[in-house]
């Protein structure tokens, strides 16, 4: 099935965090935090320093990723945060999540971002998926460095 990753829409928040609910991707008690998945969703779509892309399979949302950034003294620049990567069951096979952190990737280079990290899957062959896009393992996260080919930075 062909599919397109694109920049969220405000219309696409409910379909993200009903894929995010069925992954049990979300926290228990979630509903009772002072900002909610959805509403964070809502404003995270608008955000400068956020990025919500969707895999839009003929206007169903088969898939999501959220990458959210934040200004690192020690990395020396932004670091992106992957913080949400979730596939519909029936697509998992598609290649979906493949184009997702291919363009959560983009983004982050696009914005700047020195690295992204992210927290480290526990299913054997995520994690393998993930070190196939050059995450390593950096303590509790995994982590993958954006600096040029070649390039060098100072830790």
């Amino acid at each position: 099935m062909d599919y397109q990753v694109r920049d969220a829409r405000i219309t696409d928040v409910e379909r993200i965090h009903a894929l995010a609910e069925a992954a049990a991707l979300l926290r228990p008690g979630e509903a009772r935090a002072p900002l909610g998945g959805l509403d964070l969703l809502r404003q995270l779509v608008y955000l400068p320093n956020a990025a919500v892309l969707v895999a839009d399979a003929r206007r169903t949302i088969v898939g999501a990723a959220v990458l959210a950034l934040r200004p690192s003294v020690v990395e020396g620049g932004m670091v992106g945060t992957i913080d949400l990567l979730v596939v519909d069951p029936a697509h998992a096979a598609s290649g979906v999540a493949d184009s997702l952190l291919n363009e959560a990737l983009r983004s982050a280079r696009n914005k700047g971002c020195v690295s992204v990290e992210a927290a480290p899957p526990t299913d054997p062959a995520e994690r393998a998926r993930w070190i196939g896009h050059d995450f390593v393992d950096a303590g509790p996260r995994i982590v993958r460095d954006l600096a040029p080919a070649g390039a060098t930075r100072d830790r």
